[in-house]
């Protein structure tokens, strides 16, 4: 965990994770904490032509952004892995307080990460503007009531994962 580095997206190619690899990793980005055993989050697994098309059609919203060509430029993040998979938060009524379900949506982002690069592969987790656009989440399959906590796109990184500057520790911890 502490060479963990997020590669690339635009740098991510084929080979990607098979069905039965995929399976696995989405099996173990569910053993997350999950207070009250809700399961507050669902994948959305985009690949192949079916990736392709949702790309198109979204290239048409992007230019109804605020900054379309900067819309346009985080669709070359999704167009060039081989998977995506959208993890999307689906907050359950009852039970536990809605932050912590989102939370859980969130450990299942990083898990994916985690196992990935454990399998071999590369692995970013982003959130653009796709993430948030009504119609940009509908073409997605994205329902109402739920959020994407994440796109994480995956394949074989085309070039090293940069590093990045480290946060220093001692502005960050405190002790009781």
């Amino acid at each position: 965990m502490a060479k963990r580095r997020s590669a690339s997206a635009q740098t991510l190619q084929a080979p990607g994770p098979g069905a039965a690899e995929l399976d696995d990793l989405l099996r173990l980005a569910a053993r997350v904490p999950d207070h009250g055993k809700m399961t507050p989050w669902r994948f959305i697994v985009m690949e192949g032509s079916a990736k392709t098309g949702l790309v198109e059609r979204l290239r048409d919203l992007a230019a109804t952004q605020a900054n379309p060509g900067k819309a346009m430029a985080a669709l070359g993040k999704m167009s060039a892995p081989p998977v995506a998979v959208a993890v999307v938060s689906t907050p359950r009524e009852g039970g536990q307080p809605v932050w912590e379900q989102q939370m859980s949506a969130g450990a299942v982002c990083m898990n994916l990460l985690l196992a990935a690069e454990a399998m071999g592969y590369g692995a970013n987790w982003i959130t653009d503007w796709y993430s948030y656009d009504p119609a940009a989440r509908a073409l997605m399959g994205v329902r109402a009531g739920e959020q994407v906590a994440g796109v994480v796109y995956l394949g074989t990184p085309g070039e090293d994962p940069l590093e990045r500057v480290r946060p220093d520790m001692a502005l960050l911890v405190s002790r009781l």
